[in-house]
Formats: C-alpha cells, sequence, structure tokens
C-alpha cells in the first residue's frame, strides 16, 4: 500500500494521450473539489496532446487521421464531456447499411450480427453471406455443449467452435479486421469478447444466449456510435484548456525512474533536469513502459506486446451517379477477396456535417497484423492501391478532390491469447517494486476511447484515496 501523505504532493502522469489527459483532467479536478494539496504535472514526448485522436479540419470537411467514432458502452464519455461542459456536442451516427465484400460481391450484413440484438433468425436464412451448408453449420451452435475447458483460446478458434469456418471466414474476421486489424488466431476472446465467452458459460449456446439475453451481454446496450460535432479533437481541446497552466511538458521524453529510500520517484528525461514526485501514472504503451524499468530487472520475462500497423486513407469526391449504394454507410472486406484495404466508411453518409454538401468523404483503413509493409508505400502509392480497390468493390472511377493518408506505425495493442494473465503478472512485478505507480492504458484494460476514459479517470481516484486515505466519492 502506498503510505499516508503529509503536505504538498506531486503526482507526475506520463503519456498525454486520451488516458492521460483524462487521469490528469479528474486529478486536478477531484484535487480542487477537496482542496487537496496535489500539484500534477503531464508529460507528452511529442509537441501535441490526444495521441491518435487527430482532426483535420479543411475547406468545410471534417477528417478523423486516427479513430472517428466510439460506441460509450460504459458512460465514460458522457461523464467526461459533462465534466468538461462539452456533453451537447456530442452527435449520433445516422442509420446505414453495412456491408461485406466476399470474394468480388458486396452482402448486406444484418444488423443483428453487427450489434448483437435479439435474435432474427430470418435475417440469417436469407443472407446471401453463407451457403446452405454454411447456415446449416451455424446452426449447429444450438445443439453443441459448451466448452469444459476455462482457459482462454484465439477468436478464431472460438467462434468456428460454434459456428464453423465459413461465417469465420466471411462475417467474424472482416468485421474485427476491419475494427482491430488482428490476427483472429491469436487475439483472445476473454479480453477481447468477454460477452461472448461468459455468453457460452451461461447458456451453453450463443443463439439462444443472444436471444434471451437481447442486449444485456452488451453492457448498457450502446449499439449507436457517437463523436462531436467539430470532430473528436474537441474532446482532446476542451481536456487541454481545463489543465492547470504550465502543468503540461510537451516535446519531453521520459527515459528512466529512479526511486529513493522513502518511495520518492525521480524521472530522468531526454532534454530537461530531473523530476521529483510522490506518485506516478504511466500511460505509455507497454513496450516503451517496459523499455523503461529494463535497469530494474522488471518485466524481463514478459513478451513484447505486438501491435498492428496501419494507415487511413480519407478522399473527397463530387457524388457521382453511384445508385447501387445510396443506402451505404461502410463496408468491410473478407480475405477472400482480392482488396488490399480492410475497411471503408461514407463519412457523410454516417455524419451530417463531416462535408459539405454534394460531395462524398470516404474514408479506408489498410493494413493489418501480417499485411503491415502495404503501410510503407508511398502516399501516391497507396493512393492508387485504394482508389483500384474501390473501383473494384463499389465501381467508383472518379479521381479524388484530395486525399489525406495518415500512417499508425504499431498503434493498434494486439490482446493475444493470455493477455489478462499477462496484465495480472506484469502489475504484481511492477507493484511490487513501485507500489506508488499505476498502469493504464490502451496496453492494458480496453483499447477503445470510453476504456481509456474509464481507466484514466479510475487511476485518478484510486491513487488520490489512496494517498490521502479516504472516500472521494
Amino acid at each position: 500500500m502506498m503510505r499516508v501523505t503529509l503536505g504538498r504532493r506531486k503526482v507526475a502522469v506520463i503519456g498525454g494521450g486520451i488516458t492521460g489527459l483524462t487521469a490528469a483532467f479528474y486529478l486536478q479536478n477531484f484535487a480542487q473539489q477537496k482542496n487537496l494539496p496535489v500539484d500534477v504535472v503531464l508529460i507528452e514526448s511529442s509537441l501535441r496532446l490526444g495521441g491518435k485522436i487527430q482532426t483535420l479540419r479543411k475547406d468545410g470537411y471534417i477528417i478523423e487521421r486516427g479513430p472517428e467514432s466510439f460506441l460509450d458502452y460504459n458512460g465514460s464519455v458522457r461523464e467526461l464531456a459533462l465534466d468538461l461542459g462539452i456533453e451537447k456536442e456530442m452527435v449520433t451516427n445516422n442509420n446505414g447499411q453495412t456491408y461485406v465484400v466476399v470474394g468480388s460481391d458486396l452482402y448486406p450484413i444484418p444488423n443483428i450480427f453487427m450489434h448483437g440484438g435479439s435474435l432474427e433468425v430470418s435475417s440469417f436464412i436469407t443472407t446471401g453471406l453463407f451457403s446452405l451448408s454454411g447456415k446449416l453449420r451455424a446452426a449447429g451452435d444450438l445443439l453443441l455443449p459448451k466448452t469444459r475447458e476455462e482457459q482462454d483460446e484465439p477468436i478464431g478458434d472460438f467462434f468456428r467452435r460454434r459456428f464453423g469456418k465459413e461465417v469465420v471466414e466471411n462475417l467474424v474476421e472482416p468485421l474485427l479486421a476491419g475494427t482491430f486489424a488482428g490476427d483472429i488466431d491469436h487475439l483472445s476472446i476473454q479480453s477481447m469478447f468477454p460477452q461472448f465467452y461468459q455468453l457460452e458459460k451461461q447458456y451453453r449456446s450463443l443463439i439462444l444466449g443472444m436471444k434471451k439475453s437481447g442486449h444485456a451481454y452488451s453492457k448498457n446496450h450502446i449499439d449507436t456510435y457517437q463523436t462531436f460535432a467539430n470532430g473528436l479533437e474537441s474532446l482532446i481541446e476542451a481536456l487541454e484548456s481545463k489543465l492547470v497552466p504550465q502543468t503540461v511538458l510537451k516535446g519531453v521524453k521520459v527515459e528512466s525512474l529512479d526511486k529513493t529510500k522513502d518511495g520518492t520517484i525521480h524521472i530522468h528525461f531526454n532534454n530537461i533536469a530531473p523530476l521529483k514526485c510522490d506518485a506516478v501514472i504511466m500511460t505509455t504503451p507497454f513496450n516503451a513502459t517496459k523499455a523503461i524499468f529494463n535497469r530494474y530487472g522488471l518485466l524481463e520475462d514478459v513478451p513484447e506486446m505486438n501491435y498492428a500497423t496501419i494507415a487511413t486513407v480519407t478522399m473527397a469526391f463530387k457524388q457521382n451517379e453511384l445508385k447501387k449504394y445510396k443506402d451505404a454507410m461502410s463496408f468491410y472486406v473478407s480475405r477472400n477477396s482480392d482488396l488490399a484495404i480492410t475497411t471503408c466508411t461514407w463519412c457523410n453518409h454516417k455524419w451530417n456535417n463531416v462535408a459539405p454538401e454534394g460531395y462524398d468523404l470516404l474514408r479506408v483503413y489498410i493494413g493489418r497484423v501480417g499485411d503491415e509493409a502495404i503501410v510503407e508505400l508511398s502516399d501516391h502509392d497507396i493512393e492508387k492501391t485504394v482508389l483500384n480497390d474501390l473501383n473494384s468493390a463499389i465501381g467508383l472511377c472518379e479521381e479524388p478532390l484530395f486525399t489525406v493518408v495518415s500512417r499508425w506505425k504499431e498503434s493498434m495493442p494486439q490482446y493475444t491469447v493470455g493477455h489478462d494473465q499477462r496484465m495480472e503478472e506484469i502489475k504484481h512485478q511492477l507493484y511490487s517494486e513501485f507500489p506508488n505507480i499505476n498502469l493504464v492504458g490502451s496496453s492494458y484494460e480496453g483499447i477503445s476511447i470510453p476504456d481509456c476514459i474509464a481507466q484514466g479517470k479510475k487511476a485518478a481516484l484510486e491513487m488520490l484515496e489512496e494517498m490521502f486515505q479516504f472516500q472521494l466519492n
């Protein structure tokens, strides 16, 4: 346990992405509310805050270079927006049809598969995504026993066991590759989709479990995407504006940490004098965190984490006579196709204000685990590849008005099989040596924006409660 502290204390938050910003904001906010003697400093190695959340506002377009929306299943984004006074800026996506590309054709995905509502058998039977034999195999889920094993397993193995190979190839893998850029034969079902793991344990059949529980297994039944009217970076800008002036260090890289006999931590940087503090919240990616603690021999037996490398490609077009997909919001791409892209979204169909009237704004993901080299191509070659794929998939043969390519190298943590157990071991090792350091962020307990915000707020609350030995709520 962290010792009870007296006098003025300093807490450092390392990493200025959404997790670190949230932690710093709530540390300052709680301290002000309770009149606690705490100084907070936020440390970021780059020259801007927000991490992967970056919005480009250009000529009437709102372009997201990184994530473009969130499912606020735990309510953490709305809570933060309320605390920042920007909740009225939150907007919800329009309705639209989602497709998946199998071979050279686009097939509509029944809504049941997108958000896990009560099962509509007719939509499953009539979909062209699966052959008759594939549908019969998937229906076997109704009869199959639940697994007797308790250990973690790959997402691919889990869904093949319940629904068969065809459902995995034509639905599960495209959706996950387009969302997480991950390899379903290595990603953990317990860490990525614990709700499905629990459904099997409780109901045996996933189909029956989905029908009986409806949206209950999906936490708070949030099945619409949200963002902010002027882009996701509105959240970053609001957070930064609320931080106490002179408490943010940008362009400063943490190289190592030392601790004194009384537990005080000294943070060493690449270009400024060391900083002494009483506690630290670390939100850096795991591999960077591991390197910082190498000198102590900590985490040496924990393997480095894999991260997916992707690029987002956003293109603007004059609206044309492409009548076939007027209802489309997005499509995902099966590996059973010749396309290099993994997903495409009509941003102006999904949101009302992201493009001027009469123009389409398309956003494409390219790259996934096992196909990282394509992200290293030049902007011109990436644009050419994307245009060829859009022509093949939806018959779009126009030249874009402009293209914005954003590369994200090793940006998406991959929660491979055994992730939860590794996280327990990591925190056990670190906290036994540094009880006044807290690890949070996308490498640990959820990669979504709501997950990261929830982690940041929880870390701030727990650190102050432990430091001053009382309940804030």
